[in-house]
């Protein structure tokens, strides 16, 4: 009888203990990173055996929707003002704000397509081209950084009639893939894709036209699983996977 007894405090134990290995970090990622932290959280779950759950959305959706107590245990934003609001709002974990990445915008088409996109910008005047993929830039900020890269090459008001607007960033380089625009203004991140890189071409956009897109990363104080979201987060810190980044058309932040 005791015997019975000790092995179901064992099996109860080992059950307990099961489950809290099980618990999984989620986080809310801008759709920059889509790529990027698949290749990412695969590498952490094979040394380390923890799981992360990513959502990807744009990063000003995602702000809101942390206002409003969504359920996240970390916020992998493509700028650093949603991150910075969150942190003086006090919904974040001290000392947890991290610059990970630096984005960079591209205009790309699909490979049928003739436009002559050499010039960069300037080729959105080409009037063949009918739609013009860009992310929202009211709360996506590779939306932000397009407005203000037509602005910049004194394009943007006479193509702006044209746009048809993504909800976030990989939406939009759906658009064009799909040929529901003709030319799109993308993350580079996503055109160095497996899911983009042999569909089309595409042309950088000179980085001096358009404010640097740092982006950022917090833990939020209302996480259940702070104690797996900082061990992510010191991953995500390594210098492998600031290669990783780079691999993907990111740049590095000074830290």
């Amino acid at each position: 009888m005791q015997t019975r007894k000790l092995i179901a405090i064992i099996v109860l134990l080992l059950g307990f203990s099961v489950a809290i290995c099980a618990q999984e970090v989620t986080v809310a990622a801008a759709a920059d990173l889509q790529f990027a932290m698949q290749d990412i959280t695969a590498r952490y779950q094979k040394e380390t055996g923890n799981t992360v759950k990513v959502i990807y959305g744009s990063s000003g959706n995602f702000f809101q929707q942390i206002q409003n107590g969504a359920p996240f245990d970390m916020f992998f934003s493509a700028n650093l003002d949603y991150p910075k609001k969150l942190e003086t709002a006090g919904v974040i974990e001290l000392g947890t704000f991290y610059p990970y990445a630096v984005g960079k915008i591209v205009l790309w088409v699909r490979n049928d397509s003739k436009l002559d996109i050499s010039s960069g910008l300037a080729a959105l005047l080409n009037p063949a081209i009918n739609k013009i993929a860009i992310a929202n830039p009211v709360h996506a900020p590779y939306g932000q950084a397009a407005v203000a890269a037509m602005k910049s090459e004194n394009v943007y008001d006479k193509v702006s009639g044209k746009f048809v607007m993504g909800e976030n960033i990989s939406q939009t380089a759906t658009f064009v893939i799909s040929g529901s625009a003709d030319v799109g203004i993308v993350a580079l991140s996503l055109a160095l894709s497996p899911n983009m890189k042999d569909k089309g071409r595409y042309v950088e956009i000179p980085a001096g036209d358009y404010k640097a897109i740092e982006q950022a990363c917090v833990i939020l104080k209302s996480s259940p699983h702070k104690d797996f979201a900082k061990a992510f987060l010191d991953f995500v810190k390594t210098p492998a996977i600031g290669e990783l980044f780079r691999s993907y058309g990111f740049g590095l932040p000074v830290q």
